[in-house]
């Protein structure tokens, strides 16, 4: 038997590998999350009590965008060591029209989404308003649903449910206190289809592609490259709104803008709308938005190459297209 060893040291652990370091989760949105949810259940509460009007569909939409918020707080922001300083929102609103590469880098460490949003929000909200004030409540609602009635079984509603389907309507667009939950309804809607299923469509393609980025650098990248498209578009529109006679405009075409830059203009609706609908994708604007995309995925992610970018931003319109080509061809009396 061997005799014991005084002097015997155990050998050291080995050494455990650093954690990298990680950015900070945006606990801010927190708070905002949670005033919107709150929003949210007052306004579902004054619904259900008959006092404001649609307030539980306006709630239920609030409550619902305060819990994602919430959730996608947890989501860490990008960690970038080398960085320019952050640029005001009026320098990235100018400079993504004549110097988007400067603008995307930068948002690739200051990933700020939210004065985008809100911009394009704003935007279409005022539009909407204009839309509706000058094609007049009446002409829009009927020709709605009008088309509902020509759909035939099983999509078509019956006739008494098609007034009631009048009536509301008619309300809803008439109505301050409605129109104010449509907008409302309309900026979380806009905040799910618009930003955060683009965006995390765009992260997924992105990592398929080899790359790197950041939900919160997608989503910076993904509305302010449909910023100049829109601010193109409803700037027009606006103008083209009032010089128009309104009795050339289409309650349902023209819903969301009267710029007519893509081979649309060669195809009658009535007569093809799916290849009307088609048609329309393909324009100056339309490249234009899928240029910047491409090259906002670029340089707003790491290591993404040029062909990752052109990439993800060519699948994402294909989608696109192929959504409101099988809508279009569903319902197609709509357009007509």
């Amino acid at each position: 038997m061997s005799q014991p060893n005084d002097n015997f040291q155990p050998p050291p652990a080995p050494a455990t590998a650093a954690e990298p370091p990680q950015g900070e989760r945006p606990t801010r949105v927190r708070q905002v999350a949670i005033g919107v949810f709150v929003l949210g259940l007052l306004v579902v509460g004054g619904g259900a009590a008959k006092v404001i009007a649609g307030g539980i569909g306006t709630g239920a939409a609030l409550a619902f965008l305060g819990v994602l918020l919430f959730a996608l707080s947890f989501i860490r922001l990008p960690l970038v060591t080398e960085s320019d300083a952050p640029m005001s929102f009026i320098e990235k609103v100018t400079g993504i029209f004549y110097e988007p590469t400067r603008v995307f880098r930068n948002l690739r460490a200051h990933p700020y989404w939210a004065g985008a949003f809100i911009f394009i929000v704003v935007l279409n909200g005022i539009y909407t308003f204009a839309f509706v004030q000058r094609i007049t409540p009446e002409r829009i609602v009927n020709h709605t649903v009008d088309k509902m009635a020509e759909m035939g079984p099983p999509f078509a509603p019956p006739p008494d449910r098609l007034e009631a389907i009048r009536a509301d309507q008619l309300e809803a667009l008439k109505n301050p206190v409605q129109r104010v939950g449509t907008f409302a309804r309309s900026f979380a809607g806009g905040f799910v289809f618009f930003a955060a299923l683009p965006a995390a469509l765009s992260l997924l393609g992105i990592l398929a592609f080899g790359g790197r980025i950041n939900f919160w650098q997608s989503m910076a990248v993904v509305l302010y490259s449909a910023l100049p498209i829109v601010v193109i578009h409803k700037g027009l529109s606006l103008i083209l709104l009032y010089v128009k006679s309104a009795d050339d405009l289409h309650p349902i075409l023209n819903q969301e803008t009267l710029v007519q830059d893509n081979l649309g203009i060669l195809i009658t609706p009535a007569a093809h709308p799916v290849l009307f609908v088609i048609a329309s994708v393909i324009g100056v604007t339309s490249f234009y938005g899928l240029w910047l995309r491409a090259k906002g995925l670029k340089e707003g992610g790491t290591r993404v190459s040029s062909s990752a970018g052109w990439g993800v931003a060519i699948t994402l319109w294909v989608l696109f297209l192929l959504f409101i080509t099988v809508v279009t061809a569903l319902f197609p009396g709509f357009i007509s």
